[in-house]
């Protein structure tokens, strides 16, 4: 029979080793990021982006009230408990007085006699002085135990029980230790350990789980609610430009976002509704209270009104709830292969990075430079680095903060578009496609360069490594080609009105204009590197894989590329796909072809292809043809005989 015992010390352990478990990675979430790496240089040190770095910090340094309450606690338990267990001592040590004396097991009682009088010489209380890190009564101690462990050894029975069993008792039952302290099953107790435990089981677990399940139910795979993917999906159109766009997102704003501030927006309602247009403000902010609003804040970060410190924190939520809304939207649009909504959706991201409203009136860009108001960008036509230039003539305090927002802008500018297809030079029907994008990003202002076309062995030897570089890419199975040594990308965009930090991004779609429509789902990129040299390598490359269409033509269509920071900062580039009949192909190349055989119609492929309409190998086709190849051999060997026979 196994003996049970409840230990305090146990249960320390086991609640220090979860408190570590939880506490550990709560706290690092907890602390600033410092992400970085040798090719990203500093984000924008314009004045008003580095004073919204340090608002973000502050916001940050301040927990809300339960994290802080939950982190500040479970450390001092763990404090607490990690002293305890410190200062404990171990009640379940077996007395050895092999141990005491040090020496081993099977020594003779001669040998343990003649030990126990060597440490009597060096342990006798009357042999040892008395110090400051020994008392007379620590030597006594140790002495006694020297005695008792010597006497222990010398009686037959316990040191028979010593070896055998490893007790001076003899054999013992099966301890076993449980980790929970005794005062939890003390029978006084019993009453309030049965509450607690019918309270987290019967209250706090079938609450917890049911709002986990009812919560997870109402929100899609994008992480909006369903009440308002549902109304993406009534109120968005094929030709919704950025204004309808903003109309279609204040419809998910009354199912999103639940506020408990009771400050009134009448007042700036009537300042955005005098901006933007009674009669236009009237569709937009629709009859609900909570979409009015969301929208009345939205509108007044769009506009850069002073919303005051009461709907500061409640605005800054709204705004970056934004991108989740959006790119929800974004997948509803894409799934309908829209083209006009799909580009105004992108678009309203840098919207609203930059604070600025799409409608009615057409965005001004300049408003983006650190210090320029909208009412002076609508009145200077000029481009960046003319700005820049005129206010430094003017000798405005503004050109330090425009100069360092411009050295983290650029455009982004596209080296070269192809269509690629691993191992041939055409395109053919059903083929697999790569869409091969060449990116960089340009200063403001610069010319776009060409690249040079000389003829020369440095030129074929570029060109061949170039050729390389791109087949490399292409085997691979990344989205996005790895950094070359030496460049570099923006570490951070130029968004002073963000109430957060902001990455430059960018969308790159492939769209048929003339259709309405996009070709294939976007890609979006990240980390585009800065121009250097302008040769034929500066640059990094990017790849969309689709499937050819069945028929034969020519397609034009046309390459877009969307930033999601920098308004009016975006490429387009037209192209055109050339499909080729299999003919086209030399005889090398439809050899090739024809080695790859058609799939068996039992086979998953088989199945896929009969559903594209593809030719199948039908069963039992195999053995028929294996047959009449066997055929064909016997009438082959039959001849040769009869001819030699004829001979």
């Amino acid at each position: 029979m196994a003996e049970y015992h409840y230990e305090g010390n146990m249960a320390a352990y086991f609640v220090i080793t979860f408190l570590a478990l939880l506490l550990v990675p709560f706290t690092v979430s907890l602390l600033p990021s410092r992400t970085g790496s040798a090719n990203q240089p500093a984000p924008c040190e314009c004045a008003p982006c580095v004073a919204q770095r340090k608002r973000i910090r502050g916001s940050r340094l301040k927990l809300p009230g339960k994290k802080m309450t939950f982190v500040i606690v479970g450390w001092s338990v763990f404090a607490y408990l990690c002293w305890q267990v410190a200062g404990a001592k171990m009640e379940n040590t077996v007395y050895n007085p092999f141990e005491i004396l040090g020496i081993t097991a099977g020594l003779s009682e001669k040998e343990i006699k003649s030990h126990f009088k060597k440490l009597s010489k060096l342990y006798h209380p009357d042999k040892v002085r008395v110090s400051a890190n020994e008392t007379i009564e620590m030597i006594q101690d140790r002495f006694v135990g020297i005695t008792k462990a010597y006497k222990s050894l010398t009686d037959p029975v316990i040191r028979e029980n010593l070896e055998k069993y490893g007790n001076p008792d003899g054999r013992q039952e099966l301890t076993m230790g449980i980790a929970l302290p005794a005062w939890i099953i003390a029978g006084h107790n019993n009453i309030w350990v049965l509450g607690v435990y019918g309270i987290l089981v019967g209250g706090f677990l079938p609450m917890f789980v049911g709002r986990w399940w009812f919560g997870n139910r109402q929100k899609t795979k994008d992480g909006i609610h369903s009440l308002s993917a549902s109304a993406f999906f009534k109120t968005l159109t094929e030709d919704a430009a950025e204004a309808d766009v903003i109309r279609v997102l204040a419809a998910a704003y009354p199912f999103e976002h639940v506020t408990s501030v009771k400050a009134s927006t009448d007042a700036l309602e009537a300042e955005v509704s005098a901006a933007v247009g009674p009669t236009v403000w009237a569709d937009i902010a629709g009859d609900d209270v909570r979409q009015r609003r969301a929208m009345v804040l939205l509108y007044a970060h769009l506009l850069r009104l002073d919303v005051g410190p009461s709907l500061f924190k409640e605005q800054s939520a709204l705004l970056l709830q934004t991108p989740l809304l959006l790119s929800a939207l974004l997948t509803i649009s894409q799934a309908r292969n829209w083209l006009t909504p799909t580009l105004a959706i992108m678009r309203l991201h840098a919207f609203f990075a930059q604070a600025l409203p799409p409608a009615p009136a057409p965005p001004h860009q300049l408003a983006q430079l650190p210090g320029v108001k909208l009412s002076e960008a609508a009145a200077n036509h000029a481009n960046y680095t003319a700005f820049a230039d005129d206010l430094e003539k003017k000798a405005d305090g503004r050109v330090e903060d425009v100069r360092k927002a411009l050295g983290h802008w650029g455009r982004v500018e596209i080296v070269n578009v192809s269509f690629r297809v691993i191992g041939e030079r055409l395109i053919t029907p059903s083929s697999i496609v790569y869409l091969v994008v060449k990116l960089r990003v340009a200063p403001p202002g610069a010319e776009l360069l060409k690249e040079e076309e000389v003829e020369g062995e440095d030129t074929k030897r570029l060109a061949r490594a170039t050729e390389e570089r791109e087949m490399t890419f292409l085997n691979s199975r990344k989205d996005a080609e790895d950094l070359q040594p030496g460049q570099a990308f923006s570490g951070g965009a130029h968004a002073p009105f963000w109430p957060g930090v902001r990455k430059p991004g960018w969308w790159l779609v492939l769209a048929d204009d003339k259709s309405n429509r996009v070709v294939v789902p976007p890609l979006k990129v990240t980390e585009v590197p800065f121009r250097r040299t302008g040769d034929a390598g500066d640059f990094r490359s990017y790849k969309i894989q689709f499937q050819a269409p069945q028929n034969t033509g020519l397609l034009t269509w046309r390459v877009y590329i969307i930033s999601d920071s920098f308004v009016g900062e975006e490429a387009t580039q037209d192209i055109i796909m050339k499909i080729d009949d299999l003919s086209a192909l030399n005889d090398d190349e439809q050899d090739d072809e024809d080695e790859i055989s058609e799939p068996d119609e039992d086979t998953i492929a088989g199945q896929m292809t009969a559903l594209r309409g593809g030719s199948v190998k039908k069963a039992g086709q195999e053995d028929e043809e294996s047959d009449d190849e066997s055929s064909t051999d016997d009438d082959k060997s039959s001849d040769s005989s009869s001819d030699s026979d004829s001979d």
